[in-house]
């Protein structure tokens, strides 16, 4: 904590010398224009022909009247070129002047790059503190988004919202503790099955090391079991430590999936209040644009669940059925396992699959689980190249390469549940980007129409007087 303090202040005092060196060229800047505009007014000033002409004098001083009148009617800024009364010629009269207007423009949109970037930092980091009560957050909008669709056709065929809201939500909580429950049951009725096999595995693993290529003794095997043995019970505290963080962490996930149920009920029951409350926070000139965009990212992001659920589910099947044909033990609750693993897109399943790998490997034989890697690979080209662009592609809009870049950003940020996030995020961004600038477009092209008629109906001749 105290480093991440030193790393706030440390931040804002950057933000602190960035906004002065803002104002110190925005100073400039128009100091600049100031001696333009001053200029341009002494370069537009009337010529000898328009001043008011002299007096008239006797005939002899006519002439150094008339010869010192050209010589009077030229601006001081003109005999000095462009360098103005206090420079040479050719000399800007300012050193901003002097500076090339791409180098204007660089200047002027780094700092507010870094200003944004100080801002994001700053985000980030407030995120990262509160990362239990974001995480809860953006898990309920999943889980919202999955289930509100039920909850309109509900409230549609005349249900009160209560229990429209209060029944899906319960059958929700329901759905998830059954699934948790038989993945509990498969796992626990196999166990001893599994177990055995495993034994087993490791049994011929070790005449493998002895017999095969490698042509390892029993006493070297013996002396790395010792040594591995050692390493443990020295290791005896940073294993204890790491049992306790494991034990807060569990306390941590419990409290988030708590907060995670409760945020989900009251956004499944006021939603609609919730939003317009959150648009009364905004600037009232964003707020018409805002209540526009908020409505496609909730359909984009309902979308997103529904297909990635379906995606999912194709895979969980098709794996399983595999891995059930190969003689893998425990098939239906691996199945399970890379469900919820399909959730993160193009890389879950194939993460999630290699434990049906592992388990095939040590409990039947290396051709089994070379086959089931086969399979994993298999139904990933399926969903890649067929699932996603047909059930997503018209609803997500987000290039492979965005997905699999978020994927990975969002793991490094988030970890697994950043992972999760990490694309229907990009794919909500972007929703909203690009009503936001299709609402610019239609607006400036709408004020570009009233200006042309206004000229129009200003140029056209005026009607005859009857």
């Amino acid at each position: 904590m105290a480093r991440g303090g030193k790393a706030f202040k440390a931040v804002a005092k950057g933000m602190a010398v960035v906004a002065s060196a803002a104002a110190v060229i925005e100073r400039r800047r128009r100091a600049a224009m100031a001696a333009d505009f001053h200029e341009s007014l002494l370069l537009a000033a009337p010529a000898a022909a328009e001043l008011p002409a002299p007096l008239p004098a006797p005939r002899e001083e006519a002439a150094p009247v008339a010869a010192a009148a050209p010589a009077a009617a030229v601006p001081p800024a003109a005999s000095g070129g462009t360098g103005g009364s206090h420079g040479h010629f050719g000399r800007p009269a300012t050193p901003a002047e002097a500076v090339p207007w791409s180098l204007r423009v660089a200047a002027e949109s780094t700092w507010r790059l870094l200003l944004l970037g100080a801002a994001l930092y700053v985000v980030f980091y407030i995120v990262d503190m509160l990362r239990l009560v974001a995480f809860a957050v953006l898990a309920s909008l999943l889980i919202s988004a999955l289930l509100e669709p039920t909850v309109s056709w509900l409230r549609r065929h005349g249900v009160p919202r209560s229990l429209a809201a209060g029944g899906v939500f319960m059958s929700g909580l329901a759905g998830i503790g059954l699934v948790g429950w038989f993945v509990v049951w498969q796992v626990t009725t196999n166990l001893e099955t599994v177990t055995s096999k495993v034994k087993a595995g490791v049994d011929q693993l070790r005449d493998w090391l002895i017999t095969g290529p490698l042509h390892l003794t029993e006493q070297q095997i013996t002396d790395f079991a010792n040594q591995i043995t050692k390493a443990i019970s020295t290791n005896t505290e940073q294993i204890t430590s790491a049992s306790l963080t494991g034990a807060q962490i569990a306390v941590e996930v419990l409290t988030a999936v708590l907060l995670a149920f409760f945020t989900t009920f009251f956004f499944l029951y006021d939603g609609e209040r919730i939003w317009n409350w959150a648009l009364r926070g905004l600037p009232r000139h964003s707020r018409y644009a805002m209540a526009g965009a908020g409505p496609k990212a909730w359909a984009t992001l309902t979308a997103y669940v529904r297909g990635t659920v379906c995606v999912a589910f194709i895979d969980a099947v098709c794996i399983g059925i595999g891995i059930q044909l190969l003689g893998v033990p425990m098939a239906l609750p691996l199945a399970v396992i890379i469900f919820l693993g399909a959730f993160v897109p193009l890389v879950g399943a194939l993460v999630t699959g290699t434990v049906a790998v592992l388990i095939a490997l040590v409990t039947t034989t290396p051709w089994t689980a070379l086959m089931v890697l086969v399979v994993l690979i298999a139904v990933q080209q399926l969903e890649g190249h067929i699932l996603q662009p047909l059930i997503l592609g018209r609803a997500v809009r987000v290039h492979p390469l965005g997905v699999v870049l978020g994927v990975a950003a969002g793991s490094i940020i988030g970890g697994i549940g950043g992972a999760i996030v990490a694309v229907p995020l990009i794919a909500v961004t972007n929703t909203v980007v690009t009503h936001l600038r299709r609402r610019n477009e239609a607006g400036q092209a709408v004020f570009t129409a009233l200006e042309a008629a206004r000229e129009a109906a200003t140029r056209a001749p005026a009607p005859p007087a009857s």
